[in-house]
């Protein structure tokens, strides 16, 4: 058991340290306030090549020119704002990692909430139809009253299994 879990820690140490590696020495900017908002800015894009990483995680050539792109345009002045707006001009809205809520995106984030709706909907109306069917092929049910009568008018007609 001690081995498995200092196994699991390893990967996890692991795993956990690679995004560190990303961001090379020579990339840090002197300002650690500049470089904090490098850092936070870095985050927030998309690696063309990796798609699924940010520039700030990922080793990829590409990210470290944004890398670098980034901390070039905080160090020219502009804001947090104006270098975003200077990526989404370059590269398009698909350098966001987290794409704006625009007309252009409007699909983009309604598209899960309404196929998730959509099923919930197809669950409750499948249940419904269950439900029916389940009770239209359910047999017959008698009160107590009606069950005691039909025992008494058994009981008083002869079968033609009893003699009589």
């Amino acid at each position: 058991m001690k081995k498995i879990l200092a196994f699991l820690f390893a990967v996890a140490v692991i795993a956990g340290s690679s995004a560190a590696y990303a961001v090379q020495p020579d990339e840090i900017m002197a300002d650690p306030a500049k470089e904090a908002r490098a850092r936070a800015l870095s985050q927030q894009l998309r690696c063309m090549v990796c798609q699924n990483q940010s520039i700030d995680d990922s080793e990829a050539p590409l990210a470290r020119d944004l890398r670098l792109l980034v901390r070039e345009r905080i160090a020219a002045g502009d804001s947090d704002s104006q270098v975003i707006d200077f990526l989404v001009a370059r590269y398009g809205e698909f350098v966001l990692l987290k794409p704006r809520l625009e007309r252009q995106t409007l699909l983009l984030w309604l598209l899960a909430p309404l196929v998730l709706a959509g099923g919930g909907l197809a669950l409750w109306l499948t249940g419904r139809r269950r439900a029916r069917s389940v009770a239209a092929e359910a047999p017959f049910k008698l009160t107590m009253e009606e069950e005691a009568r039909l025992e008494r008018l058994m009981a008083a007609e002869p079968s033609p299994d009893r003699p009589a």
